[in-house]
């Protein structure tokens, strides 16, 4: 174990503090994260802590790794998306401003996942040079989380040898989700027949696709997570139509489909598949939704320390990591992809020393694995 001084915690929050106004002020959409992995690689050189990349994926292994030790990955991802409209100042320009609740640093990505990343990365420095560790440690930031693309964290994970567990930061209050929901997004067709709007001939394709929204927004899947509740299923573009006198032969639709492990994915389009006349195609079944069980060491080190934990219905990149893992990390995620995304500096202080204190315990009980 290495324990938290306050003079040490001082100097990590002011070090995790200009790394991340320097990555806010480096424009990262996910696929073009080369300068922000640049930059996070010249933060470690500067520390003498060697680094590996891969594409965008920077990673770092504590310096007395042990081959025969389990492994335990700290993650975070260093892209952002495009800002939105309505920041009232530059998103790149990361101000700190008091307000009565404290010092806020606004910035696209300061929330998510700035906050959590640089907290990472200050409990993996702090820890970096410890002997006495009962497992390694690697650091891993990420890209193409934003899009869960090909050349994110799946692509990097063979390259960081077996991971018994991960941690992973996302903005949440720093409680601990146990369980993530997964994701279907379905691209659905219903097919009609052409003919003239002022006659009767002609099947609308529009009619046939109310049909079976209609189902997505009634159907209750029989089985019910114990941990992530009902599975959910939400419409979100639908596109008909040419012009207003001919009747559509075809309406597309697409259905958000939040999965559990209460059905695996292809259990889930079988039985939709099932129900509706249309065509149903799934763009991925690979992000499927994470539990670990309650008596795992990371979910006994949150409950040690009073951590609060949940089950999450967002997406994150525990959707493609085939060990346990949990998510926490400093924030709120409803600030997330919002105008003026902003963290307050005391919540990324208290990320780090949160991190900390759930690394020093998971020490004490000494395994990685329930």
């Amino acid at each position: 174990m290495k324990r938290l001084h306050t003079s040490a915690l001082a100097e990590l929050f002011h070090d995790a503090i200009q790394l991340l106004r320097a990555l806010i002020a480096t424009p990262s959409p996910s696929r073009e994260e080369h300068a922000t992995a640049t930059l996070i690689q010249e933060f470690f050189d500067v520390r003498s802590i060697p680094t590996e990349r891969y594409c965008n994926n920077v990673w770092s292994y504590n310096r007395y790794y042990d081959a025969s030790k389990p492994t335990l990955l700290l993650n975070s991802h260093h892209d952002t998306v495009k800002p939105v409209q309505g920041w009232t100042r530059s998103p790149f320009d990361p101000c700190i401003e008091d307000t009565p609740s404290g010092k806020v640093l606004f910035g696209l990505g300061s929330n998510d996942a700035g906050a959590a990343l640089v907290s990472l990365i200050a409990a993996f420095v702090h820890f970096y040079h410890c002997e006495e560790l009962p497992f390694n440690l690697i650091l891993a930031a990420s890209a193409e989380e934003e899009i869960i693309g090909n050349n994110g964290v799946e692509a990097l994970l063979p390259h960081l040898g077996s991971i018994a567990a991960a941690i992973v930061g996302e903005p949440t209050n720093c409680a601990m989700a146990v369980a993530e929901k997964g994701l279907l997004v379905l691209d659905c067709t219903a097919h009609g027949v052409a003919g003239h709007a002022a006659r009767t001939t002609g099947v609308n394709a529009i009619d046939k696709a109310l049909r079976n929204i209609l189902w997505f927004h009634s159907f209750r899947f029989p089985r019910v997570s114990e941990q992530l509740g009902p599975i959910t299923m939400t419409v979100t573009v639908i596109n008909a139509g040419t012009q207003h006198n001919v009747i559509p032969d075809r309406c597309t639709f697409v259905v958000d489909v939040r999965t559990t492990d209460a059905y695996t994915h292809e259990e889930i389009i079988a039985i939709i598949r099932s129900h509706v006349d249309c065509d149903v195609q799934p763009r991925s079944v690979r992000l499927r939704p994470s539990c670990i069980p309650l008596n795992h060491p990371l979910v006994q080190a949150a409950q040690q320390l009073s951590i609060p934990t949940f089950a999450s219905a967002t997406l994150s990149d525990q959707a493609v990591m085939p060990f346990p893992s949990v998510k926490i990390g400093p924030g709120n995620s409803e600030r997330s992809h919002t105008a003026d995304e902003h963290i307050y500096l005391a919540e990324i202080e208290h990320g780090i020393a949160t991190y900390i204190h759930l690394l020093n315990t998971l020490c004490t009980l000494g395994r990685l694995s329930a």
